[in-house]
């Protein structure tokens, strides 16, 4: 079946202050098949689409849709015009109901004037249903996890009936199980003839999903092809210009004595109930789970920043209370937390900003002021050891790719030197080449006899880099399992066990 072009892009040029994002990059996208889009992060690609989408003004180069030329003000023109896009980074009315989020700017009226509320839910019902999503149209926002936070923006994109449809790494937070379901809402509109733009850095969705696969490296395209022409490993070499044999490092960390115990967690306002395990020095513990587990619960649990009814810490023999993070801080646990835009990145402040704010104690001269000479050398030797992509320390850490954003908190957390270095999803929209150097880092931690707990969705990644991995199922502990010999079948077995 021929496919006729539904969108094109040529030679589009963005530079902003210091760096040229995108150098005469062009896409054709045609009607009915997914286009993945791939890339290091910082190479373009949601670059290219904001520019599509109206968010950013090109600075050269034209697109066409349907074969008549756009040039998108905003976002609102985009959706009216066709063009919708799933970003990464949520960017929600939280303290609104679900059906005000799906339909803000666009609420049905009452004569024009009061909104129509039993409409706008039997719209949302409507649109939940074709999508087979089970979400409560009158939940508040801000009471939901995040992968069903996201099912709702990609509801929302498909309510516009739109004709192209961008996906910015739309399965970071979501399950397996949720994967497969977007898998099948995606299928549904190709069928439909919607053309979908799919940018992700999961080697096996691209594979899967996609019919056409664009390339882009430093701003630049670089190839076009056919899915099924491509392998895992040509991917990888045309995005990062090099051979990459290997997905994760070899562990070379062993294990010593337990330093971390925590007996009885129970949450004062989650699920968690009598969450226990031990953590030895030098040990990578992972956690697995299916969403609201209580993965998560249990890492902000540990670091004060959600409410514990009861359960005791020890580090070392000696109980902590880590009520809060300043406390958890000085007694050397860091958090970097799953959601960077929210509780991650200060999107105000520079990357030295952002890299030193928990570590300044180590920049103070004198007992009152500050150095800015080291605070610029400890910044940069981040920037180096992470291969962060800005133009320099002094730029916006907001106008950074999202992988570079998440390169730019790792560093911050490494530099306060934490004893206990609490992961929540940390390769979350990273490219495969910053995954490797980010699973480096990680087992460099634990040789120099730091323990590590990291929460992943992805159960390749626990099993490539953990030593053991808790199993969280219904907000308790469902096993503990040896990474070296378990399979993603028991793992998936003990996940399901209190649901």
């Amino acid at each position: 079946m021929e496919h006729d072009v539904l969108l094109k892009m040529v030679d589009i040029t963005k530079t902003f202050p210091g760096v040229k994002a995108l150098d005469h990059v062009s896409l054709e996208v045609k009607r009915g098949t997914v286009h993945a889009l791939m890339g290091e992060n910082g190479a373009g690609k949601s670059t290219l689409m904001k520019c599509l989408f109206g968010i950013y003004s090109k600075d050269e180069g034209q697109i066409f849709l349907e074969g008549k030329e756009v040039n998108f003000k905003n976002s609102k023109e985009a959706l009216d015009n066709g063009v919708a896009m799933v970003h990464q980074e949520l960017n929600q009315a939280l303290k609104r109901s679900v059906m005000d989020n799906l339909w803000l700017g666009r609420y049905p009226k009452i004569g024009g004037i009061a909104v129509n509320e039993s409409k706008m839910l039997k719209d949302t019902k409507e649109v939940f249903e074709e999508l087979e999503i089970d979400v409560d149209p009158r939940r508040i926002m801000s009471t939901m996890p995040v992968s069903q936070r996201q099912m709702v923006e990609i509801a929302k994109a498909v309510s516009y009936h739109s004709k192209v449809i961008v996906f910015d790494e739309p399965t970071s937070s979501l399950t397996e199980e949720e994967v497969e379901h977007l898998f099948k809402i995606i299928n549904m509109l190709r069928d439909r003839g919607v053309a979908i733009i799919y940018i992700s850095h999961k080697m096996a969705e691209i594979k899967r999903i996609s019919d056409e696969i664009t390339i882009m490296r430093d701003g630049q395209w670089i190839a076009t092809r056919p899915a099924h022409e491509l392998e895992m490993a040509d991917i990888i070499r045309l995005m990062v210009g090099r051979e990459l044999t290997n997905q994760f490092p070899p562990k070379t960390n062993t294990p010593g004595e337990v330093n971390l115990k925590v007996e009885g967690i129970t949450g004062m306002y989650n699920q968690l109930r009598d969450v226990s395990f031990e953590a030895r020095r030098g040990e990578v513990l992972g956690f697995a789970g299916l969403d609201s587990s209580g993965r998560t619960e249990t890492l902000e649990s540990l670091f004060g920043i959600r409410t514990r009814k009861e359960g005791r810490i020890y580090l070392d023999g000696k109980e902590i209370f880590n009520r809060n993070s300043r406390e958890s801080i000085k007694n050397g646990f860091a958090l970097l937390t799953e959601e960077r835009r929210s509780t991650g990145i200060f999107s105000i402040l520079n990357i030295r900003e952002n890299t030193v704010i928990s570590s300044l104690h180590r920049h103070k001269r004198c007992g009152f002021y500050l150095s800015s000479k080291s605070q610029k050398e400890d910044t940069q030797r981040y920037i180096d050891a992470m291969r962060t992509k800005t133009p320099s320390q002094e730029t916006k850490i907001r106008s950074l790719s999202g992988g570079n954003q998440q390169k730019v908190i790792i560093g911050r957390w490494l530099l306060t030197d934490p004893e206990v270095l609490l992961l929540d999803e940390p390769t979350r929209g990273i490219d495969v080449g910053a995954k490797y150097e980010i699973y480096q880092l990680i087992l460099d931690l634990a040789n120099n006899g730091k323990t590590v707990l990291m929460v992943s969705s992805e159960m390749p990644e626990l099993l490539g880099v953990c030593d053991r991995i808790v199993v969280m199922s219904g907000g308790q502990v469902a096993g503990v399992v040896d990474a070296k010999t378990t399979t993603q079948e028991e793992i998936m077995t003990l996940a399901a066990r209190y649901v």
